[in-house]
């Protein structure tokens, strides 16, 4: 009998490991809007990958397409808004790519960050490293964007996001105008 109430409080804290402790909500998808597009109105564009799509999209950025279905609006500019996800360790981060009318990143921000640490993603600076780069832009961690310490897959996985957005927008977006 002295054994259960151990096994009961194992079983406590492993679901008290797995919860993200870290998890916030920086942004809406509305705020977030505001953010990268201040007071233009950006209008959804229902938009789903083929296969071919796909296949394109992962040849030309290296990295593997999760969801066809693309979070997308267009702004009154003519510049672009993405949400989207990756993985950052165990957990998702959620965030936002803006672009302007010629495919170059003019922000990116976090909306989601699940993770108990690593959330130096979020700092302005490293953001910043992003700014003006396109599809084609070598976008590689420690070649032209700085890892974190502390936040190695964070950093990894973002840069990957944005490479594979840039090539999205570029083979796929921009050319169903």
């Amino acid at each position: 009998m002295h054994q259960q109430p151990s096994v009961i409080w194992l079983a406590a804290l492993g679901a008290a490991i797995s919860i993200p402790a870290g998890a916030t909500t920086y942004f809406t998808v509305a705020e977030v809007g505001e953010q990268l597009f201040p007071a233009q109105l950006l209008t959804p564009v229902p938009m789903v990958l083929t296969l071919a799509d796909v296949k394109a999209v992962q040849k030309a950025s290296g990295v593997r397409v999760r969801e066809s279905r693309l979070k997308l609006w267009r702004a009154a500019d003519g510049g672009w808004m993405y949400i989207d996800r990756v993985l950052g360790k165990h957990e998702y981060i959620t965030y936002a790519l803006a672009l302007d009318a010629s495919g170059a990143v003019t922000g990116l921000e976090i909306l989601e960050y699940r993770e108990t640490y690593g959330d130096q993603v979020r700092h302005p600076k490293w953001r910043a490293q992003f700014t003006g780069k396109q599809h084609g832009a070598t976008l590689k961690l420690q070649a032209d964007i700085a890892n974190l310490s502390g936040a190695t897959l964070s950093s990894l996985h973002l840069t990957e996001g944005v490479r594979r957005l840039l090539a999205t927008h570029q083979l796929v977006v921009a050319a169903r105008g």
